[in-house]
């Protein structure tokens, strides 16, 4: 779905690049309604010469700009960035953040009373258009402005709509996720490698049976018992690998590793920032 707004995106980071060109390639905006700022001449340099977007170094400008501003900066400079745009931010403008850890109630004390504001916590894969992003509304939003948010993010993967309460858990799962599934494709190869594979083959073997086994589960909408259990034959090969693996509580570890992740995540967010 096109949309007629204008969007404004503060920090041209890889985030803020993964959006753009989600955004161009899926026809959700054109060129000439995307307008990308940040303090790095290089960056707005990239933007530019690449997608053909507006782009430039004042906030302000780009905040009076916008009928959507994405907060696309790092969490301990928000506060600078917002001082400085307050002022500018159109009166009806939906302002969508990516800042991770930085509440909702934060962002509205500093902008005037009524302000629509969106959290985004998107991953990695956004930027090859396979991320996942869980978006969580404030108050007032209203089902077209988070229809707006789900059009941008949807660009560049799959969008899950949840309350502000719980993305410190989607930062421990899907935030923090692709460093586990790196570290899973990393052994599988290794083990490839240990049986006799070479390492190229052994990788791609691996990295491939995961995005196999994840479209699996997604797309088939089986729970992944269901499928476990269709590959593990009787006195077979798979059921004497899941042995090994049970064995080693990698199920337990991935739950523990999510739980920690989550928990570093609101204690991040609960720090106090200079």
């Amino acid at each position: 779905m096109a949309l007629q707004k204008k969007i404004a995106l503060i920090g041209a980071g890889n985030m803020a690049e993964a959006l753009v060109a989600g955004m161009l390639k899926a026809g959700v905006a054109k060129a000439g309604q995307l307008y990308a700022t940040d303090i790095l001449p290089e960056r707005r340099t990239h933007l530019q010469g690449r997608y053909q977007i507006k782009t430039g170094s004042d906030n302000g400008e780009a905040a009076a700009w916008g009928d959507v501003l994405i907060l696309a900066v790092e969490p301990q400079i928000i506060d600078k960035v917002i001082q400085l745009t307050a002022q500018s931010i159109k009166k009806d403008a939906l302002i969508v953040s990516v800042a991770a850890g930085y509440q909702i109630g934060s962002l509205a004390a500093q902008l005037p009373p009524g302000t629509r504001i969106i959290r985004a916590m998107p991953n990695t894969p956004t930027s090859v258009g396979a991320g996942v992003t869980a978006l969580a509304p404030g108050p007032g939003v209203t089902p077209k402005d988070l229809e707006t948010a789900r059009t941008i993010f949807e660009s560049v993967g799959t969008v899950a709509t949840i309350e502000e309460r719980l993305l410190d858990a989607v930062t421990g799962l899907s935030g923090s996720g692709p460093a586990y599934a790196y570290l899973i494709i990393e052994a599988l190869a290794d083990g490839g490698v240990k049986a006799g594979l070479p390492r190229q083959t052994a990788q791609l073997l691996a990295a491939q049976t995961l995005l196999g086994a994840a479209r699996m589960v997604i797309e088939g909408g089986e729970h992944p018992t269901v499928l476990k259990d269709r590959v593990a034959s009787p006195g077979g090969t798979t059921i004497a690998g899941l042995r090994r693996l049970e064995e080693g509580r990698l199920r337990a570890t991935l739950i523990n590793a999510v739980e920690a992740a989550s928990k570093r995540s609101k204690e991040l967010g609960a720090a106090p920032r200079s």
